[in-house]
């Protein structure tokens, strides 16, 4: 099982690196590349939710063996596509069985396993899921240089049908009951599909059109209504798509918090490290890939040691520790120049990949305690679902930061060169001699020629820097809610036991 929820998450990375190949070989304009990934993504966070409502009627392997089904047809589809509109479907059922597959495994562990046996399954799923966006544009530069972008798609066919064998095979939990397919809330999830649908079209379109115009208002507008009314159908249906109502616990609401934050730093540095490299170093995919391992190989050597960790020590004191650490590498990275590669980030990774697992296995241990049956599916859904939330919305952010802060690093630069600062000359990588701090005269067309690209340059790595820093606040802000983070009692939480109407 994370073996297909390593291929589901590793689909997303994994053609980053390729877009340019797959943009020539298919013919795509450059202003809808983005589609392939925000397709992806979109109906990835719309199967999420929906998964915990298949549990019942298709049980946790059948509803696997369905997800890891369908990924394999949309692979190879995708793999045979022949233009833009038919990889965008195909990405779309790519991404919708995808979502269904992350938020299984997590529940598969504490469903398969006891208590005192959750630790490392925890450590394992965690792992694969971490590491599949670290490796994903290693793994996408190498395939596409040496075969060729198709083979993105086509390798997921033969280690996926093993898995899809195995888990059919294996796992026999609880029998299905197709009858209770009609007890699906159809109106919400309508509803919830459009506020998530309409929520990760603002983040992608919101820092090209600079967050104005009607299109963008009518973006928002159908969030915040898709948003409200799936919430009340939710609060108020006996048998809601997500029981929001587990938030009422504030272990559970905290770990949420932490999820959707460690979604943002992780999805969000995997998604900014390869632009610096590529935009600034101009690397190639492989180059990328090699420069990027150095977090996941960090990742896995310290991974017994905070499963160690996670078990002996206090939970706030562990992920306290891990985004700690987190933050550090990120505020590490803030401080780049144009000229910094491999070994001016190798200590910002090593410091990240140290603190992953530390963020992610207390929190989900401490947030999905005590809950069993369709509780569990409903907060280990609703778990998921929020890292990914918080992927989307700091790849937004990095994107706005991108998107409108160089220009206004570029005419800074200038101002400061004509003024002769020595800080910016250096900055900006020009010979000291000619700037002591007096004003310049005139520039001539060839000089300023020479000049802007660099200063270009140099108003780039500033927004990166900006973006990295961004996100290193937001996990620095998010430590005082380790106070939050504490050991319940091992109680077994059920529908049976539950005073409000829920599923069976």
């Amino acid at each position: 099982m994370c073996i297909g929820m390593f291929m589901a998450i590793l689909d997303i990375q994994v053609v980053a690196s390729s877009l340019p190949a797959i943009q020539a070989a298919l013919r795509i304009p450059t202003d809808e590349l983005s589609w392939i990934q925000t397709s992806y993504l979109i109906a990835e966070v719309m199967g999420i939710p929906l998964t915990v409502r298949l549990m019942g009627p298709l049980t946790l392997s059948g509803i696997f063996v369905f997800a890891i089904s369908g990924f394999l047809f949309g692979s190879a589809a995708c793999a045979m596509s022949d233009g833009l509109a038919s990889l965008i479907v195909f990405r779309v059922l790519q991404g919708f069985c995808g979502g269904m597959i992350i938020p299984t495994v997590f529940t598969a562990v504490f469903a398969l396993f006891p208590t005192d046996a959750r630790i490392l399954p925890t450590t394992v799923a965690g792992v694969f899921a971490m590491l599949a966006p670290t490796l994903g544009p290693a793994v996408g530069g190498y395939i596409t240089e040496t075969y060729s972008w198709h083979w993105l798609f086509l390798v997921n066919l033969a280690p996926g049908a093993a898995v899809a064998a195995a888990v059919g095979y294996f796992i026999r939990i609880g029998r299905p009951n197709l009858r209770l397919l009609r007890r699906i809330d159809l109106i919400g999830l309508a509803f919830a599909s459009v506020f998530l649908a309409a929520l990760e079209l603002s983040l992608k379109e919101g820092p090209k059109r600079a967050w104005h115009g009607t299109f963008m208002v009518a973006l928002l507008v159908a969030c915040v209504a898709g948003a409200l009314a799936a919430g009340v159908r939710c609060l108020r249906t006996s048998d809601p798509l997500v029981e929001l109502r587990n938030f009422g616990s504030r272990p559970f609401a905290a770990g949420c918090v932490f999820s959707f934050v460690l979604g943002a730093g992780l999805y969000g540095s995997v998604y900014l490290l390869p632009l610096f490299l590529g935009l600034v170093r101009h690397h190639t995919p492989f180059e990328i890939g090699e420069i990027m391992i150095v977090c996941g190989a960090v990742q896995l050597a310290t991974s017994p040691l905070a499963a160690v960790a996670e078990r002996q020590f206090d939970p706030r004191l562990v992920t306290v520790v891990g985004y700690a650490l987190f933050a550090a590498g990120l505020f590490a990275n803030g401080f780049t120049t144009y000229a910094t590669d491999f070994h001016g980030l190798f200590w910002p990774q090593v410091l990240r990949g140290a603190g992953v697992m530390l963020c992610l296995l207390p929190t989900t241990s401490v947030a999905l305690e005590g809950y069993a049956g369709d509780a569990l599916a409903n907060a280990s859904a609703l778990f998921n679902l929020m890292r990914n939330l918080g992927g989307a919305v700091g790849i937004a952010l990095i994107d706005t930061v991108i998107e409108l802060r160089p220009r206004a690093h570029a005419e800074a630069l200038f101002a400061q060169l004509q003024a002769g600062s020595g800080d910016a000359a250096r900055l900006v990588g020009l010979p000291l001699d000619r700037f002591h701090g007096v004003p310049l005269g005139p520039i001539d067309d060839m000089t300023k020629a020479y000049v802007t690209p660099l200063v270009e340059r140099a108003a780039l790595v500033l927004s990166f820097n900006e973006a990295w820093l961004l996100l290193g606040t937001i996990f620095a802000v998010s430590l005082p809610l380790a106070l939050l983070v504490r050991k319940r009692e091992p109680t077994v939480r059920s529908e049976a036991c539950d005073d409000r109407p829920t599923q069976n």
